[in-house]
């Protein structure tokens, strides 16, 4: 493992990097919470099905 080439190469990462845009973050954020909603959804659904075919109940 070669630290100074470690290092030079995540210095030049950092210097590509910017800061993103209002429209940008606002994107990536609709996205990020739709998926989160589908996967709770989803999980929601199989739930409520698993309940029906165990027959379970309160």
């Amino acid at each position: 493992m070669d630290v100074p080439y470690d290092l030079t190469s995540y210095v030049r990462v950092l210097k590509m990097a910017t800061t993103p845009t209002r429209e940008e973050f606002l994107q990536v954020s609709k996205i990020a919470g739709a998926g989160i909603l589908l996967v709770g959804f989803l999980g929601f659904l199989i739930g409520v099905i698993m309940l029906f075919l165990t027959g379970g109940g309160f």
